[in-house]
Parts: structure tokens; sequence; C-alpha cells
């Protein structure tokens, strides 16, 4: 009888060792669909990059005094572009967000560019793309928000806060892309 007790503390050593690494593998596993979210926004935005300069010239020849308004987008085009991590490169793209709302306002100063059919295949296209950022905007703050459960909840927070697992910051819209742009003639 005397290993009846160290079949015990055995047995729940093994099961402890079995949790903790349970909780590991579920806490890699969510930060890896984290990953995987981030990028699909990131193809997206690649594509909104691209797509941007052919906008900007065609605004461009339509609207030559309006310098300001283009150095704002190929500046935060750039600065999104360049980002480091994915939270500048979320900070960054809500600036340039910012931005192409003031080109869009821009254009509608500009009846002839409104009815030009490059100007108008381009908004559409730039219109296809920021829906589809949405939609791997909405995937990646999905998996983020469970993965930040998972790393706040108790017991997991214990493995996640020895690993060193972090919360995800989401991808959010800022208020001043959320408002209305102001059109004055």
């Amino acid at each position: 009888m005397s290993w009846l007790p160290w079949a015990i503390l055995g047995a729940v050593v093994l099961i402890l060792i079995l949790w903790a690494a349970s909780s590991y593998n579920r806490l890699v596993s969510f930060s890896v669909r984290v990953d995987n979210g981030w990028a699909q926004v990131d193809v997206q935005l690649k594509k909104r990059f691209d797509l941007i300069p052919n906008l900007v010239e065609t605004v461009k020849g339509y609207a030559t005094h309006e310098k300001h308004t283009f150095e704002e987008v190929t500046k935060w085009r750039s600065a999104a572009m360049n980002s480091k991590t994915p939270e500048e490169a979320m900070d960054n793209n809500a600036k340039l967000s910012r931005a192409i709302v003031n080109l869009f306002a821009t254009a509608e100063q500009y009846p002839d560019l409104k009815a030009n059919q490059n100007f108008l295949d381009l908004q559409g296209q730039l219109q296809d793309i920021e829906s589809k950022i949405a939609i791997a905007r909405q995937f990646y703050n999905d998996t983020a928000m469970k993965y930040n459960e998972y790393v706040m909840r108790f017991p997991s927070n214990i493995i996640a806060s020895i690993f060193k697992f972090s919360q995800k910051k989401y991808f959010e819209i800022d208020e001043a892309s959320k408002a209305v742009p102001q059109v004055k003639f």
C-alpha cells in the first residue's frame, strides 16, 4: 500500500502535464489562426495598395490643384506598405482610408471625372477590394477575439503568461474613418 500515494501523485502530475501541454497547443493554434487572419487582411491591403496609384493618377488628370490630397494618399500608402507590425499597419491603413475618402470627396467636385470610365472602373475595383478587406478584417477580429479570450481565461492564462502569449490587437476603424465625407461645391 505504500505505492498508492506515489501512484496518486504521479497521476496528478501526469494530468497537470497533459493539461499544460493541451493549453499550450491551443494557444499556439489560436495564435496561428490570428496570424493567418492577418495574412488574409494583408493580401487584400496589397491589392488596395496596387490600385491606389492608378486612381490617384486618374484624379490628378482632372484635379491638378488638389496637391495636398494626392500627397496624403501617397504618404499613407507608403507608410502602410512599409509597416513593420500588424498594429502599425492597422494604424497606417486607417489613415490611408481617411485619405482615400478625401480623394473621392475631391473627385465629387469634378463632373467630367465622375463620368470617366477609367475612374469608374477604378472606383468599382476599390469598392470591391474594400468589401474584401472588411470580410478579412472580420475574420481576423473573430480569431483574435477567440485567442484573446483563451489568453485571459483561467486557468489557460497561467500557461499564456508562462510562455508570454499576449493579447492581439483588433483591427478597428477609427472614428474619423467612420465619418461621412463632406463634399462642398
